[in-house]
């Protein structure tokens, strides 16, 4: 868990020494409950800590306000974000009600300022949720054309998605412009990084939501999926 400390220099020490120890209890809980949930089959210790932890941190110095954390499954990005910038306000979107249990459980017990939904991304964000956000982010969910209507609606005018992808994105970037031009929603950066100096090649999208995404989006019946835009 050390080598977390990379992502704390805005932490004093003993907030530090909270953030690594509810990085430790959010392990050995994840691995607890994997046994009947099958949250994630990443088990093993240094690759929970470079594969999900330090992962998810590569995005904190985008993630600010109130924020949305999309199809979170066992917790990433949203609970180490969390753990690290007690400022935000996160909510978790969930459709999967094993999982919603899961983070409600480790958000309960690390006493975070968080809450995980049991519903599905697209009719949270025709509901309450609309234009609410001023950050949204997912991580391993789908395409960037799909991801990019099920996430923008979720933010208000300005606001920023942030989305987690692998190394070898080029393709999909080309690919989602028409979604995008569509939905309101403008790529202003796109960072490219290994995990911690591994082998692991991620790259981070940044989105800005510059004009009102049109209110027929996201689509029902799972097309963001099935016809992407």
């Amino acid at each position: 868990m050390e080598r977390l400390k990379k992502y704390m220099a805005q932490l004093n020490e003993e907030q530090i020494k909270t953030a690594l120890s509810a990085f430790a209890f959010y392990y050995e809980e994840l691995n607890s409950w994997n046994e009947k949930f099958n949250l994630t089959a990443i088990t093993d210790k240094e690759e929970v800590i470079i594969k999900h932890y330090a992962d998810s941190l590569e995005g904190a110095l985008y993630i600010t306000g109130k924020v949305c954390d999309v199809g979170s499954g066992a917790g990433f990005p949203g609970i180490p974000l969390a753990i690290v910038n007690p400022n935000i306000e996160l909510t978790f979107i969930e459709s999967v009600n094993k999982k919603v249990t899961f983070l409600n459980h480790i958000i309960s017990s690390l006493n975070l300022k968080a809450k995980a939904v049991h519903i599905r991304a697209e009719d949270a964000a025709k509901l309450k949720y609309r234009e609410y956000f001023d950050t949204v982010t997912a991580r391993a969910l789908a395409p960037l054309a799909t991801l990019a209507e099920y996430l923008l609606p979720f933010l208000k005018l300005g606001g920023t998605a942030v989305i987690y992808k692998g190394g070898e994105i080029e393709e999909e970037l080309n690919g989602a412009k028409p979604a995008l031009k569509a939905l309101g929603g403008e790529i202003k950066k796109v960072i490219k990084y290994n995990i911690l100096d591994t082998d692991n090649k991620r790259s981070l999208i940044i989105i800005k939501k510059s004009k009102p995404t049109p209110i027929e989006y996201p689509r029902s019946g799972n097309k963001p999926r099935t016809n992407p835009l």
